[in-house]
């Protein structure tokens, strides 16, 4: 009597070709992954520049946080923005002035994805080295290790 089935030889094969197709397929998931957080990072920070810069033209200065932003009538940024963190970024206002600010977003997961920084003129800057901290105010041009976004 002969049994019909797959032979131990032909499991294995398929197998293999699964695992090729996974070591293939993941990396490349993960980086466009990093990649869409990445530019969702910096589609906030334009979004945190242009609502500084709506505040400032009814107030003496520039909004002193995020929950200020997001809690104004009607409010400048949406909710989860407003919380300071958002698709894996942490955003901040460090030190706004009567007229400067700068707009902050890092990565919180370590040597993951890059960091980004934009102020009242701007002028968006991505970091060389993943996860960088957020730095000094730089006017108009980025600080050193910051290189320029179109």
């Amino acid at each position: 009597m002969k049994r019909k089935g797959f032979t131990l030889v032909e499991i294995m094969i398929v197998v293999a070709i699964i695992a090729l197709l996974a070591a293939i397929a993941i990396p490349n998931l993960l980086r466009a992954r990093v990649s869409a957080q990445e530019a969702g990072a910096a589609a906030a920070l334009h979004t945190l520049a242009a609502a500084q810069i709506q505040w400032r033209a009814t107030n003496p200065t520039y909004a002193s946080s995020l929950g200020a932003l997001g809690s104004a009538t009607p409010p400048y940024i949406d909710g989860t923005l407003a919380t300071g963190t958002k698709q894996g970024y942490l955003y901040t206002l460090p030190n706004p002035g009567t007229n400067t600010f700068v707009a902050c977003a890092v990565n919180q997961t370590a040597n993951q994805a890059h960091s980004f920084y934009i102020d009242e003129a701007g002028v968006l800057c991505r970091s060389s080295a993943v996860s960088a901290a957020c730095p000094a105010y730089s006017t108009g041009t980025c600080p050193s290790g910051w290189g320029e976004l179109q």
